[in-house]
């Protein structure tokens, strides 16, 4: 049994957006092994056209990513929450190895088990070139969003 993941379930908009938060984080430190840690064993995902399960393909999958979408900066907020399940939107800068700059835009549904581990994730996400100078995500990286930069609706996005 692991040790419980805090905030758990049942969630409310507060506790969802901790944990909308924490993910955010995680993913923002580029680190495919802390990404992979906060997902059951088991943990199913649908992340564009791509289908997989467990930890192990979550980290591989994280690896891949973060070597094709570099300088990636990403900002969650949640859109609903009820019992274990959470639903949020979310956008990403990041540039390819060409230079090419692009915001990608996307809803995630997830669900939690009763130790706040995810045990699912069903992402739908659109890619959008833009030029660096319409870049909004600007925090050294990789690290976390500073709590005065602007989330999606500040941004207007």
């Amino acid at each position: 049994m692991e040790n419980p993941r805090p905030p758990l379930p049942p969630f409310d908009l507060d506790t969802a957006a901790k944990k909308a938060r924490a993910a955010e984080d995680a993913w923002n430190s580029r680190d495919p092994a802390r990404v992979a840690a906060a997902y059951t064993p088991d943990s199913r995902w649908r992340n564009r056209a791509e289908f997989f399960a467990g930890r192990e393909a979550i980290e591989a999958f994280m690896t891949r990513k973060y070597a094709r979408e570099l300088d990636y900066r990403l900002i969650k907020e949640v859109w609903a929450a009820s019992g274990h399940r959470i639903a949020v939107r979310f956008a990403y800068e990041w540039r390819d190895d060409s230079g090419n700059w692009f915001r990608s835009h996307g809803n995630e549904q997830w669900e939690f088990d009763a130790n706040g581990y995810m045990q699912r994730r069903e992402a739908s996400i659109n890619d959008v070139p833009i030029r660096e100078a319409d870049r909004k995500f600007h925090w050294p990286a990789p690290g976390a969003r500073p709590a005065e930069h602007p989330g999606l609706s500040e941004l207007g996005l």
